[in-house]
């Protein structure tokens, strides 16, 4: 039997594939919309701030959170004119909380161009963030009072996940589990709100919401640890940023806090605890910083990173089981393996 073709929605580096041409189609469209609206919700009468907002916007970007939305949204009637107000929201949201990360982590480059603090400056990129946060809030509000609700407590599980990433688990927590935890409340928060809104907006039924947004959790922690592989596997054209910038500014991903489990737990060889004294010293010579790189490439917690992204996606594709098999269910679960497959 041959296989079916594959109509792609394209946006930056990421393809999602689709097996129904007519749905990619409609997708497509949709977000044509959508980026226009969001041109138009980042542009300001000030100069500054307008080129500030326009910065991150204008480097591309995937455009997973309104993509999500817009998908969920066919689950109901996907033409309804709020799922654009709601696409607008999380990825404005997506977009101010970038603005500060780049700030907390020192980041030189996003989306393969200069951070926007290493142009302006931390105040104006914080101040920024803070400006499209207030657009997002301003758009979220004309959706009721259930989106500001939600966008709310999308917004405190951002901050908490900030928080947690910068202060470290305890001393009698586990340091994984807390990983996982900083990447449920950083990334997936905010993908289990872009699907729970698109599916609310086009009307699908309360239990199909429900299962969307759950989806969009496991869905949010699988493209994280997919991150985490490619901030050691691919090259800085690829990702946008330099190979290794998370290890240089001491931020715990994944494969680094398996090696250090392990290694703590007497599990490690001589040469992995060498690899741990290395990733604990000084990184700021490139030089040093790429041998690292290159040793954490070839180690066993890449792998077992790896599978973990796959884990999660497959756990994300299972919430869609009580959905009815159709191009929407299809498309959801197509995403989930997309976003994992980036670490493959």
């Amino acid at each position: 039997m041959s296989q079916p073709e594959h109509s792609t929605v394209a946006s930056s580096a990421t393809a999602i594939p689709l097996s129904d041409p007519v749905l990619a189609a409609r997708l497509s469209e949709r977000m044509v919309v959508v980026e226009s609206a969001l041109a138009d919700a980042v542009a300001n009468a000030d100069r500054l701030a307008d080129d500030v907002a326009r910065h991150l916007m204008a480097a591309g970007g995937k455009r997973l959170r309104p993509f999500l939305a817009l998908l969920a949204g066919e689950l109901g009637d996907g033409e309804r004119p709020e799922l654009v107000d709601a696409a607008v929201v999380v990825e404005l949201t997506h977009l101010a909380s970038l603005y500060h990360d780049d700030v907390m982590d020192s980041a030189p480059l996003r989306r393969g161009a200069p951070s926007a603090h290493s142009v302006w400056g931390n105040t104006v990129a914080i101040l920024v963030g803070d400006l499209l946060f207030a657009r997002a809030s301003a758009r979220v509000a004309a959706l009721g009072p259930d989106a500001v609700r939600i966008q709310a407590e999308t917004f405190e599980r951002l901050c908490m996940g900030q928080l947690h990433e910068t202060t470290g688990p305890r001393d009698d927590e586990d340091a994984v589990e807390h990983y996982l935890q900083v990447l449920a409340d950083k990334t997936a928060s905010l993908l289990a709100t872009s699907a729970r809104l698109g599916a609310m907006f086009g009307g699908a039924p309360a239990e199909q919401v429900a299962m969307v947004a759950a989806f969009g959790e496991k869905v949010g922690v699988a493209f994280q640890l997919a991150d985490d592989v490619l901030d050691l596997a691919s090259t800085g054209a690829e990702s946008g940023k330099t190979p290794g910038t998370d290890l240089r500014e001491g931020i715990p991903t994944m494969p680094v806090l398996l090696l250090r489990r392990a290694v703590a737990q007497g599990e490690a060889a001589p040469e992995d605890v060498a690899l741990l004294a290395a990733l604990d010293g000084d990184l700021t010579d490139d030089a040093e910083l790429a041998d690292v790189v290159g040793r954490l490439r070839a180690h066993a917690v890449l792998t077992e990173t790896r599978e973990l992204a796959a884990r999660y996606a497959r756990e994300a594709a299972a919430e869609l089981a009580p959905l009815p098999h159709g191009p929407v269910r299809e498309a959801l679960e197509s995403f989930a393996i997309a976003l994992a497959d980036r670490a493959s």
